[in-house]
């Protein structure tokens, strides 16, 4: 009822869609995953009615290096760029009707887009090959992986692949050992053992300071334009590319040549606020554990709205701008740099 009292406010949504975000985050503090579904599919709808949309299949995944070649996600795995991954299809008689092939980003992700409606029940994802980025990690591809269909409404499905894997040729040497492994023998003493000695008890070690990348912190994108918190961006550089980042959807929408320095003062329609937000968001990621969006997910989920309507821009970059914002909990923990 307040959203819809606020909005009424407001002459054009395309022109103040900036009070929009205020009133959607000031009269929903709680902002539970229910209202979330609620409002998505209520905007769903009222975009198909007035703008349509343009039917199509989108698959998105993940390739990581399986350092220790255990066959799974652990710790010790990380993302891998420049891998190509195959969608195939086949028939029932194992035929292949269709196959795409698309290059990871610089996070390891990958997104194909299928036009119409296809029935991608039947395919799977599987890594192909490696490239630059494989860091001797492509030497063996794990199993394919069964596309999952995870959304669909009004001719747009959206498809989703657990982990792909690609492994090296032996695992790391710092790798776990086997949690099964082979019992010492039990050799019978032929004497007695020899006296024990019980060491005095240690007096207690002092707390550990905490880790800077375990406290919870949220920042705004003003905070990242400041110069004295520019030693912050650790893992992204502020002259790369908007497109290497993003990926082709994002180059097709925002240009080749855009940095992320200068996506961070975007405004003045929902998509460039969605970008300055989704680069705050992902900036924020590789700054704290705790942020609500690993950098994984920021990446999708922004390709995830370029694909959609103005609607669906719009609710992604508020909820980037809620996480970046602390959600009225958290605060930025950024301290000014040393010179």
């Amino acid at each position: 009822m307040y959203i819809h009292w606020c909005l009424m406010q407001v002459p054009s949504f395309f022109q103040f869609y900036d009070l929009f975000a205020f009133c959607f985050i000031l009269y929903s503090p709680s902002f539970m995953d229910l209202a979330h579904k609620l409002l998505f599919a209520a905007l769903l709808i009222f975009a198909a009615t007035i703008d349509g949309t343009q039917a199509a299949a989108m698959v998105s995944g993940a390739v990581f290096c399986d350092q220790c070649k255990d066959g799974q996600r652990s710790l010790f795995d990380y993302p891998l760029s420049g891998m190509k991954v195959t969608v195939t299809c086949a028939d029932g008689t194992g035929q292949v009707t269709m196959s795409r092939e698309e290059t990871t980003n610089v996070f390891g992700n990958y997104v194909m887009r299928f036009d119409g409606t296809p029935d991608l029940s039947n395919c799977n994802a599987q890594v192909s090959g490696s490239g630059e980025g494989s860091n001797d990690c492509g030497a063996t591809a794990g199993p394919a992986q069964k596309l999952r269909l995870m959304f669909r409404m009004f001719g747009m499905e959206i498809y989703g692949v657990d982990s792909l894997l690609s492994e090296p040729s032996q695992p790391m040497s710092f790798c776990p050992r086997s949690s099964n492994p082979v019992p010492a023998p039990i050799i019978t003493p032929t004497r007695p053992p020899p006296p024990t000695f019980r060491l005095p008890p240690l007096p207690p070690l002092p707390p550990m300071p905490p880790l800077p990348f375990s406290e919870a912190s949220a920042c705004s994108h003003q905070y990242w334009t400041m110069p004295e918190y520019k030693c912050y961006w650790r893992v992204l550089n502020p002259e790369t590319k908007v497109s290497l980042i993003f990926g082709p959807l994002a180059a097709r929408r925002y240009g080749s040549d855009m940095t992320l320095w200068e996506s961070l003062q975007g405004r003045g329609d929902p998509y460039k606020t969605l970008l300055r937000e989704a680069t705050t968001a992902l900036l924020n990621s590789y700054n704290t554990l705790q942020f609500p969006y690993n950098s994984i997910g920021v990446v999708t989920r922004t390709n995830w709205a370029l694909m959609g309507s103005t609607r669906g821009v719009l609710i992604t970059a508020l909820r980037f701008i809620r996480a970046n914002s602390g959600s009225g909990r958290v605060t930025c923990k950024l301290t000014p740099c040393k010179s």
